[in-house]
């Protein structure tokens, strides 16, 4: 199986889940990524390990599925038979959490699904599966606003026509978060009164390097009619911003440019004025969360005071930033 190495979340992997351990004290957990090089979820990985490693009870290990949900499948089945106590998975494909669930229910395994959200009928399937991010919609909502309030003087408005042309940088196809964030941030936009043009969109798979492919490209096409960039994530705004720099177009030039997640690169370019605005996925907090989750499920604890929605989900809000408070985020 494929696990994320030491270079990415430095020594904080505590052990093996395949250590046998004294069930009265030890807890082990498993985690499985959709991808060890997203940026979001190695910042929430870090987090995560942060949270439990004062406790010595605790083993982690986090494995990589590298994009492919067989490989996740089959990290399941060897987390279930390391003894892991509780399982953490960022499902690859969030339509197909068949083998996960039944592997949990024939093995009596709770499993915290988080932040790829999959669907309420497969939450609901045993009793002992879970759900911890975000709402999507928010984050759409948010995004909107801010792009709102940055038209609102008129200077965003390259051409002068009152209408706002955009182009979109999806995430992944078929994905809820960007299926989500794309449809709340424009429909914010018309709610507050906007004319909105849409010129284009692009799958960048939540890429730096992809996005700054299709946005070079809508940038020959298109030029300065472009006056929003909606990001479903910072790394793809941040490729947008790396196709006009190697285009060797001045910032005073750019369009208004927005992300989504809040990480380190992203806020950076905020206080930068590179990128205009994102929205802040709170990667700690969700850490934070699922780690209390998942040790309250191994030692049989209380889920009284960790504010389980239906039950099963855990949403941590999102929050916006912009140049004027960016530095709040940064320090």
């Amino acid at each position: 199986m494929k696990k994320i190495g030491c270079a990415l979340l430095s020594v904080l992997l505590l052990s093996s889940c395949g250590k046998p351990a004294d069930k009265d004290d030890k807890i082990k957990i498993g985690v499985s990524v959709y991808d060890s090089y997203d940026t979001f979820i190695g910042e929430m990985m870090i987090d995560f390990n942060a949270s439990v490693a004062g406790n010595e009870n605790i083993t982690v290990e986090v494995y990589n599925a590298a994009k492919s949900q067989q490989t996740q499948n089959k990290q399941m089945q060897e987390m279930i038979e390391n003894g892991c106590d509780v399982i953490c998975i960022n499902l690859v494909d969030r339509t197909s959490p068949k083998k996960i669930i039944d592997l949990a229910k024939k093995y009596n395994v709770p499993v915290v699904f988080f932040n790829r959200e999959l669907v309420e009928e497969d939450l609901f399937q045993w009793e002992e599966l879970y759900y911890v991010g975000a709402d999507a919609a928010e984050s759409g909502v948010i995004q909107g606003e801010i792009a709102a309030n940055l038209f609102e003087s008129g200077e965003a408005d390259k051409n002068g026509d009152g209408i706002i042309q955009y182009i979109v940088l999806e995430g992944e196809a078929g994905h809820q978060d960007a299926i989500v964030r794309t449809e709340r941030s424009v429909d914010t936009l018309i709610e507050k009164g906007y004319s909105v043009d849409k010129i284009a969109s692009a799958i960048a798979n939540w890429s730096r390097s992809q996005a700054q492919t299709r946005m070079a490209g809508f940038i020959d096409s298109y030029g300065n009619e472009i006056e929003l960039v909606l990001g479903n994530n910072d790394d793809m705004a941040l490729g947008a911003i790396d196709a006009y720099k190697a285009a060797g177009i001045e910032k005073d030039a750019w369009p208004v440019i927005l992300g989504v997640d809040g990480t380190g690169a992203g806020l950076q370019a905020i206080l930068n004025e590179e990128m205009s605005g994102t929205v802040f996925n709170d990667q700690k907090g969700q850490a934070t969360a699922m780690a209390d989750l998942a040790i309250a499920l191994a030692t049989g604890g209380s889920l009284n005071e960790l504010n389980l929605k239906n039950g099963r989900y855990i949403r941590v809000p999102y929050s916006r930033i912009t140049l004027e408070n960016v530095k709040d985020y940064l320090d």
